[in-house]
């Protein structure tokens, strides 16, 4: 998502008209991306090494070592295919005359679940049947993706669009995956309950429609911020402390009439997913009145607090000097994600205490 979010930028401000600029832009933004994925991917596996040995007081070194390879090589080969997707998108979306900013993103974040998920999947279930046959198969996926490492590092840092996000980069992202690991832990804490079962149907789409908005919105007033020059340069568009809720959503500012349009948003997309999943008879929760008004509810106010955040940090950010193509949109997605996932759990912890509850819950 940070890379849709820069290479929209860059096209919206002249950075990838000639085909020198755009092979630069594309190479350097590929190799970087992949340095990121491997030791997030890494670092992922780790953690969840850590999260799942402590509560259970067990360590079983061959599935440490199968996580590891399996996270590795879903996030190196997710972020190069999802990569390449998203340059063809952002290409084409100038060449028709659309803004990227609004729908690179938005595609990146959903195709990074459905690719992610499938491949993770798919690789983990190979690699765990060759587990059984042939024991230095992990440990050999894991050496090589890493060995694969200084190579993307070398071209990321001679390019001098890319150097820059490099060293300053890791940040964002690192605590992104820890926030959202958070969130995590609260969904798995929660649909273990078997009262509450049916909750892990909805959260990825409140997630997934959360973190979606945000990310444009996000992109979008970056961009307008680049048009106006460098990260740091002094203007009086730029708030130096939190906004007023007022000034985001009913100013007659371009980003707050967007901010108006994607909050608009939420209900009818919210509606055709439920809807979605009601014919599909998915999860074990009925789709009552009650349980309606409080789903929208929890939906509205995170995306309406999200969009809140963005318009502050962007800006924040700017202020002093950081790019928030590269900063902004990991910390939104990652807090979309806590945001989302607890006041899903909120919503039905109180459902259960008032009386809407399923009988078939749990079955």
């Amino acid at each position: 998502m940070t890379l849709a979010s820069r290479l929209s930028t860059a096209a919206n401000i002249g950075q990838m008209e000639t085909t020198k600029e755009k092979w630069s832009m594309i190479t350097g933004n590929l190799a970087l991306i992949q340095v990121q994925a491997t030791v997030v991917g890494f670092l992922a596996s780790m953690a969840a090494v850590i999260f799942g040995w402590i509560p259970d007081g067990h360590f079983l070194v061959d599935h440490a070592v199968l996580l590891c390879a399996s996270s590795v090589s879903t996030a190196f080969i997710a972020s190069m295919v999802l990569g390449l997707i998203m340059i063809g998108v952002i290409i084409g979306s100038k060449k028709l005359g659309i803004n990227p900013d609004n729908v690179a993103t938005p595609i990146a974040a959903s195709l990074g679940d459905l690719v992610t998920l499938t491949l993770l999947s798919g690789i983990s279930c190979g690699l765990y049947k060759e587990m059984k046959n042939n024991a230095y198969v992990n440990p050999i996926v894991c050496i090589l993706f890493l060995a694969l490492l200084p190579i993307w590092f070398v071209i990321a840092r001679r390019n001098p669009a890319t150097r820059e996000v490099l060293s300053s980069g890791w940040e964002p992202v690192i605590i992104a995956m820890a926030i959202s690991s958070v969130g995590g832990l609260i969904l798995d804490k929660t649909v273990s309950n078997p009262n509450f079962a049916g909750m892990a149907v909805f959260t990825p789409v409140i997630n997934g429609v959360g973190g979606n908005l945000v990310a444009v919105q996000a992109s979008r007033i970056s961009t307008y911020l680049h048009m106006m020059g460098p990260p740091g340069e002094e203007t009086e568009l730029i708030p130096r402390k939190f906004p007023s809720p007022c000034r985001t959503f009913f100013s007659s500012d371009v980003n707050s009439r967007s901010a108006r349009v994607l909050f608009l948003f939420v209900i009818p997309g919210h509606l055709i997913f439920l809807y979605t999943i009601s014919s599909m008879q998915g999860g074990h929760t009925t789709l009552t009145p009650i349980f309606m008004v409080f789903y929208m509810t929890a939906a509205l106010l995170q995306v309406l607090v999200l969009l809140y955040i963005a318009d502050w940090m962007v800006h924040w950010m700017w202020g002093r000097g950081m790019d928030p193509d590269n900063f902004s949109i990991p910390y939104l997605t990652a807090l979309g994600d806590l945001l989302g996932t607890g006041l899903l759990a909120l919503s039905f912890h109180i459902l259960w205490l008032i009386g809407d509850r399923d009988t078939d819950v749990g079955d």
